[in-house]
């Protein structure tokens, strides 16, 4: 394969994902493309999609070539895979204030634990840090990606 994306590119994608869509390279083109799972169910169906809205027709003809040109599109590592829980986690065992770390690790557990990280560490001062931490995480998760898929990439 002889297409070279920037790595950057890559963690916007994946940053961009959300529950129920996949995003994929064309290997031929270098295009990344978002598909949703119902498009793609629509189009691996094979279903008449002539009736719908242009913007739908547009997105179906997307997940149509993916489906039928499958060996030309790579997906791309999806929320799943990339876990900002376990990133958060692992950051909060970065932080050398003992107080501090053991206040966020309480702050992740259970429902809302997103928002309440946020909160602190916006409280201690450390969002920054919070920010480069997981902006590299992203950058090793699309690296990996790329070797693991024979991508080549630029920084």
């Amino acid at each position: 394969m002889n297409v070279q994306v920037k790595l950057k590119d890559i963690i916007e994608e994946m940053e961009m994902q959300f529950e129920e869509s996949q995003s994929f390279l064309n290997i031929k083109t270098g295009e990344f493309i978002f598909v949703t799972s119902n498009d793609l169910r629509i189009a691996e169906d094979d279903q008449p999609f002539n009736h719908l809205p242009d913007w739908q027709q547009e997105n179906l003809r997307v997940a149509n070539d993916v489906v039928e040109n499958f060996e030309n599109y790579i997906e791309l590592p999806t929320r799943y895979d990339v876990n900002e829980y376990e990133m958060m986690e692992d950051f909060c065992l970065t932080v050398s204030d003992l107080r501090k770390q053991n206040t966020l690790l309480l702050e992740i557990k259970g429902k809302g634990a997103f928002r309440r990280f946020k909160d602190k560490i916006i409280d201690f001062d450390i969002e920054d840090q919070w920010f480069s931490y997981r902006d590299e995480r992203f950058k090793q998760i699309a690296k990996e990606w790329c070797q693991e898929n024979n991508v080549n990439y630029i920084e």
